[in-house]
């Protein structure tokens, strides 16, 4: 026997055996690969990190929106499919229109959070932000996990994905699960232990939706690539409930002050709606004026309890707007602001805007002057 299996390989051409074996060393790399890929890819290192800890709080920046709301949506399920504990928490509240109807709409349960012990775990996730803000003690957090697309210097200990070309946070979500593996609601459950139910899927698209002005500013090819693939779980009737909330009067107001009262220089737009009693309607005063033909870049600010509260939005080149915003606050003790190109806010105190510290103070029309400066592009 064994000396017919000898004669067999002598009359074997050697090509065609070195062949074979060149093809099962390729085999076997594939595989190697396949595994590799599957074991290290950032979802899947993210469940196995949480896999390691009983429970998880899940922290969103300050009133939250639909993006920071849906990407918590999104660890929570990859944690609970490893019977990890998950809560979320956000500090600040939940006031636009659209965010309260997010909220209820899907039915989330969320904690608040008012100074650091109020976080109930030490395994602490941060989603879409990377630096832990808003609440007291804030600076002592030392997040596990960040998951986030905006510009920023934090990290966390053992996790960091900061994916800036991303529209969403929501859609670095997807890919996480997607990566896992998930099954449609309706399906029968994978071994992946993930369901994609609908209220998730409604969510993780209507995140990216939000803060993508519905796919058109700002998106990478992640982001339709996200939309897609969740678009057969959604809930269509609950996606409109939280597209299309209504209104306040004091929002209208709002917007058509800035529409009123709006200061324009050549192609920018400035506008202080003065006190406010409704912070989330200056972003969309903001986003009103943007309409406007012949404008390319908005700043629309007003006061809310000793607080200045800025939003600025461009769609002009030569405007980054985060930078701009920046630019105007960098010398006014207390103040902060930045963001994106396209996008950007901040906040300054009123009282160290007027003089307060070691400044000697700026007028609102001599803040508007550098506002206007710092979209064009000039620097003092």
């Amino acid at each position: 026997m064994v000396s017919d299996s000898v004669e067999t390989l002598r009359v074997i051409d050697p090509l065609v055996l070195s062949l074979g074996v060149i093809g099962l060393v390729a085999l076997a790399l594939g595989g190697w690969w396949v595994l590799r890929w599957f074991y290290r890819s950032p979802g899947n290192r993210l469940r196995r990190l949480l896999d390691k800890h009983d429970d998880v709080a899940i922290v969103m920046h300050p009133n939250p929106d639909p993006d920071a709301m849906a990407s918590a949506m999104g660890v929570a399920a990859i944690a609970e499919s490893v019977d990890t504990e998950a809560t979320l928490y956000y500090p600040g509240e939940i006031r636009h229109q659209e965010n309260r109807a997010f909220r209820t709409v899907l039915d989330l349960d969320l904690e608040t959070i008012e100074s650091a012990s109020d976080i109930g775990s030490e395994t602490v996730v941060l989603v879409d932000h990377n630096t832990a803000r808003g609440f007291t003690g804030a600076q002592k957090i030392e997040p596990l996990i960040v998951v986030d697309h905006h510009p920023g210097n934090g990290a966390g200990t053992a996790f960091t994905d900061v994916r800036t070309e991303y529209g969403a946070a929501s859609a670095i979500l997807v890919e996480y699960l997607d990566g896992i593996g998930v099954s449609i609601e309706a399906e029968e459950e994978n071994a992946g232990g993930i369901t994609l139910t609908s209220e998730l899927a409604t969510g993780l698209l209507y995140g990216i939706l939000s803060d993508t002005n519905h796919l058109t500013k700002g998106c990478s090819a992640a982001d339709f690539e996200a939309a897609s693939f969740l678009f057969p779980a959604i809930d269509e009737e609950k996606l409109d409930r939280i597209a299309n909330p209504q209104v306040s009067d004091d929002v209208l107001q709002i917007k058509a002050d800035a529409i009123q009262k709006k200061r324009v220089e050549g192609s920018f737009a400035i506008c202080d709606v003065g006190e406010i009693g409704n912070v989330d309607a200056i972003p969309q005063a903001a986003d009103e004026l943007m309409h406007l033909e012949g404008v390319t870049a908005v700043v629309v600010y007003g006061e809310n309890d000793g607080t200045l509260h800025l939003s600025g939005r461009s769609r002009d080149d030569r405007v980054h707007m985060g930078e701009a915003l920046r630019h105007a606050v960098s010398d006014i003790p207390m103040a902060n602001a930045g963001g994106h190109a396209r996008m950007g806010g901040g906040q300054l105190s009123v009282d160290h805007m007027n003089g307060i510290g070691p400044s000697e103070g700026v007028s609102r029309k001599e803040f508007e002057e550098r506002i206007f400066s710092a979209m064009a592009g000039e620097r003092s």
